[in-house]
Parts: C-alpha cells; structure tokens; sequence
C-alpha cells in the first residue's frame, strides 16, 4: 500500500543526509515522499525526485558573513547550544509551524529529527500518525549510559556516580534549561494545548515509535530511552557521492596511505587554525596528509605548507576517501564518526560542541579513537596522538573489527522496515 509520508528536519548536511537515505528507499518502494527543510537544501532534495516544502528559519547561504558568524557561535563549546535553540529556532517556531502545515495535507505520516520542535507540535495538534528520531546517542540523555556534554557538566564525570546521582543531576540539567522553552510553551498556549513538562526532551518524542539512527555497536539501549524505541544502525547516504578526483586518487596511489583531516560540513566554516596545525603535525610526523577544507577561503595552506606529500582538496566524499585513511582526524559529528566507523580506519576525534563531545567519548570507548580538546589542537600534541594512533596496532585492529560491524548492518532497510511495520498497524 502506498502512503504519503513526510520528513521534518533542520541542521547541517549531517540532519538531512540520513533522512534523504531513508526518503529514497521509501520512494522506491513505492510511496509518496516528502522532504520539509530549509531552502538552501532544495537542490539536493529535488535531484532525488522526492517533494520538497521550505521550513524556516533559513539557513543563511554557505561562505557568507552571516554564516561565519552563526557557524561560530553555533559551535562554541559552552553555548553553542543554547545559541542554536534561542537565536536559530526558537524565535521562528511559529513560523516554522506554519510552514510545516503545508506539507502535510493528505500526509499518512510525519516523521521528525529532534530539531522539529515544530513537528511535534504539530503531531500533538493534529494525531497524525508521527514517528520521532534521534541521531545520536546523546538525545536519550541515560542516567544508565551517561553522556559527555560539551559544557560545564562535562567537568563531572557523571560516569563516576551511581545511577541516582546521574538521574538527579540530569534533572538539574534539564531543569536549568526550562525557561529557554518560552516560546514553545506560548505556542503550546494558542494551541491549546497544556503546558509541556519535557520541551526538549520527551515532548519531543513520539509515544508511538522512536528510531535511534544509529548502530548498537555505538550505544546500547538502555532501559531509560524512550519507550518503543527501535534501533537501526546508521543510514548512509551515498547517492549524491561523486567519485573522487582523478588528481586526488592520483595522489592517493601515489604513495603511502594518509591522515585525512576534516571538520565535516559545519565546523570546516569555523576551522580557526586546525589545517595549519594539521599539516604541521603530518611534516613532523612525515607523513602524507589529505586535508578537505570546503570552500572557505580561510582554510588556505600558505604555500610553505603544501608540498608534494601535504595536499588540499575543497571536496571529497567520506565514503570514498576514508577507506584509503591511515587514520582519519574530524570534529566528530555523528554523520562523520559514522562515516569513520564504517571505514575501519583509527580516528583522532577534536570535538566541538553539542553531540560531537559525547560521540569523541564513545568512539574513544570502542578503541578505535584519541580525543584531543580543540584549544589543545596543537602540533606538537597532534603528532604525539597521531603517532599513537599510527603505531600501536590496537587501534587499527580494534578499527578494522568495529567496521566490518558496522557494513554488515543496513540502517536504511531496518529504518524502512519498523516505518511500514508502523503503518501497516
């Protein structure tokens, strides 16, 4: 039976690409697929023949003033957070309620990423059959399975305390962020509807069906997630991967495998000296380095620092590149630590804010990274990682072992599965 089913979600490429893997799949087996996001990524959505419907706020356009300014603020350690909820989403939820409307009429299913504070919103008002996601492990927030967090609390281990203590301080926690939910408690209002308990965490959340984006190898359910919630290992999205270069495979065949270096599609905006750094580090070490700097002209190498083993390219994509890594050094997005997982390569992880801390501890814990803290990421301590990571053969082993998991998984098909199973009910 065909369905019309319709995807809400808001972010960087690494809260979109996930839900076109699964949008596709949806399509081909034969239902009516939509896509409501920002505008900037109608492109994208369009080229996979899926519907689109623009949702504000709009991100501002790559490279610009506008955009270097918000992707510095969005990624800065102690705020980021609160910035992307109070200055990004927030103030336009009306407006993204509005827009989400309009995608939905004849819609047999909503489906939201957790920065649809408008979806739920509107599942609530509506009933319409609605499943949530998460991304990352971090969104259950378990007193069990305690998270690193990239602001304060990230000083108290919460893993050293008892579950009580972890419950009690996750309490706090949420308790401290409350009053950032003004505005979805005055939207609630006109509404109708009560006052929310848990803005940011169980409101938003389908009491129904919950998929966890990711695979077990990286998080085990623990028994304070969300009820009915399904994991599905990760969906990779490799239809819009074009080929490598030729002069990139050029160099990679050239010589030894490298350290690629990457900071994703959001962080590479607010890349301070991490490229320098990087290159300086692999001259120490000699060793050859693949640096991908986007299109922000201010991760230009000076010239001293290419060299016939040191090379930059705006471009390439993870799935075809990271095979060929030594050991791979990124901001730890979920997308990208997916991408490094799979990839079987050791990764060195500089994490930045929100889920990137926590996904750094957990690739940490499967022994197959180093972390390093941004305002550590020098050379000199980035060789000493990447000199660990390239000559203690645990980490390769260990990585090799995880991404051989990881591939045998299928997160689109299982993601695809649990959402038919649901509307077959």
């Amino acid at each position: 039976m065909s369905n019309r089913i319709v995807f809400a979600t808001y972010g960087s490429l690494g809260d979109l690409h996930p839900y076109m893997a699964i949008a596709v799949e949806l399509k081909q087996r034969g239902h009516s697929v939509a896509i409501a996001t920002s505008e900037i990524y109608r492109d994208r959505v369009e080229a996979e023949n899926l519907d689109f419907y623009p949702v504000r706020p709009d991100l501002p356009a790559k490279n610009t003033e506008e955009a270097q300014v918000a992707i510095k603020q969005a990624m800065d350690e102690q705020k980021g957070t609160e910035y992307v909820l109070r200055q990004l989403i927030l103030p336009y939820l009306k407006d993204s309620y509005n827009d989400l409307v309009q995608a939905l009429p004849g819609a047999d299913l909503l489906i939201t990423n957790p920065a649809s504070v408008a979806g739920a919103l509107i599942a609530e008002k509506t009933s319409i059959n609605w499943i949530s996601t998460v991304l990352a492990p971090i969104s259950f927030l378990s007193a069990y399975d305690p998270p690193v967090l990239g602001n304060n609390i990230s000083r108290i281990e919460l893993g050293l305390f008892s579950t009580p203590i972890n419950k009690l301080l996750m309490y706090l926690g949420k308790l401290s962020i409350f009053s950032w939910s003004l505005p979805i408690q005055e939207l609630r209002a006109e509404l109708g509807l009560s006052p929310a308990k848990d803005p940011f965490f169980q409101d938003q959340h389908s009491p129904d069906l919950v998929l966890a984006l990711f695979s077990q190898v990286f998080a085990q359910p623990q028994t304070d997630w969300y009820k009915k919630t399904s994991v599905t290992g990760f969906p990779f999205y490799d239809r819009q991967a074009t080929e490598l270069s030729p002069e990139l495979l050029e160099f990679i065949e050239s010589g030894s495998p490298p350290i690629v270096f990457t900071l994703g599609s959001a962080a590479v905006n607010d890349a301070g000296s991490f490229y320098i750094e990087s290159a300086l580090a692999a001259k120490q070490l000699g060793c050859r380095a693949v640096l991908i700097i986007g299109e922000d002209t201010r991760n230009q190498l000076p010239e001293n620092l290419l060299s016939a083993d040191i090379v930059t390219f705006s471009y390439a994509p993870y799935s075809k590149i990271f095979p060929y890594a030594s050991v791979i050094v990124h901001q730890g997005g979920v997308g990208t630590t997916a991408e490094a997982l799979r990839s079987g390569r050791p990764m060195l992880v500089m994490p930045y804010s929100h889920d990137q801390p926590d996904n750094a501890a957990r690739a940490e814990r499967l022994g197959v990274a180093r972390t390093i803290k941004r305002n550590k990421y020098q050379a000199i301590a980035v060789a000493s990682e990447l000199k660990q990571l390239l000559h203690e053969p645990k980490y390769a082993q260990q990585a090799a072992l995880i991404g051989q998991q990881i591939r045998s998984e299928d997160g689109v098909k299982v993601a695809c599965d649990r959402i038919e199973a649901y509307l077959s009910l």
